[in-house]
């Protein structure tokens, strides 16, 4: 099985889940936060070097307030109850997006445990909070303009690598599989620029029935994809390490 360097999560459909069973949207949510552990730590014994979690777009602000209130209770409590568990596993938090617009409660529990994980060596986990990716690409074309009008930079000198050092994942390396879960087929405004070259996988399954062995699922298909990056087949490719799943 080959294991992707970056993977990257659309955790949806956690309200959907809640109501198939008659309970409140925030129910889901707490049961899909519950997911979010055997995943990072699956990922990281694995060998995934970056995994990026869709925790919280820049649109949802837009859902009802009471629900953005307990999101951001639950970020919180996730946030400081793993700490323990993200230094055992030696796992680096980081986080992208607008993250100066989460309420202080939420921004002091993020800022706490990215600072606490800093030094791990691991997996990097990465959320996307209040993250919007055209918002982003919009933030790095601000900045490149106001380079340029100051001198530091030549409009003859932007290319892409120049583009995307102005980005949110300016450290890491674009994702090699984006999984979205919930029968749902878009990218819902995540990782635009980052996803060219990415393999898509969509699962039915909605993000509390995510476990291990759809993890699997997503890794074995991604192994069966080839990947060419506009080459023939003929042509070389860099390949991700091949591991054997031990159960």
């Amino acid at each position: 099985m080959t294991v992707p360097q970056h993977v990257a999560i659309i955790m949806d459909g956690n309200g959907r889940w809640a109501k198939l069973r008659g309970r409140p949207r925030i129910y889901g949510h707490v049961r899909g936060s519950s997911q979010v552990r055997p995943i990072v730590r699956e990922c990281g014994r694995l060998g995934v070097k970056f995994l990026t979690l869709y925790c919280f777009s820049a649109e949802n602000w837009g859902r009802p307030s009471g629900e953005v209130s307990i999101l951001m209770r639950l970020l919180e409590k996730y946030l400081v109850r793993e700490r323990r568990t993200l230094m055992e596993n030696n796992v680096r938090l980081t986080a992208i997006g607008d993250i100066s617009s989460l309420p202080q409660h939420a921004l002091s529990a993020l800022r706490e445990t990215m600072a606490i994980t800093s030094k791990n060596t691991g997996l990097t986990l990465t959320f996307a909070v209040s993250y919007g990716s055209r918002q982003e690409i919009i933030e790095a074309v601000r900045t490149l303009a106001q380079e340029v009008r100051s001198g530091v930079l030549h409009p003859g000198q932007i290319n892409e690598e120049v583009f995307h050092k102005r980005l949110f994942t300016k450290t890491m390396p674009d994702p090699d599989l984006i999984i979205r879960t919930s029968g749902e087929m878009r990218l819902s405004n995540f990782l635009l620029w980052q996803s060219a070259y990415s393999e898509l996988y969509f699962t039915e399954k909605l993000w509390p029935e995510f476990t291990i062995t759809e993890l699997h699922g997503a890794f074995e298909e991604f192994t069966r994809r080839k990947r060419r990056f506009g080459l023939t087949e003929d042509q070389s490719q860099p390949k991700a390490p091949e591991v054997n799943i031990v159960l």
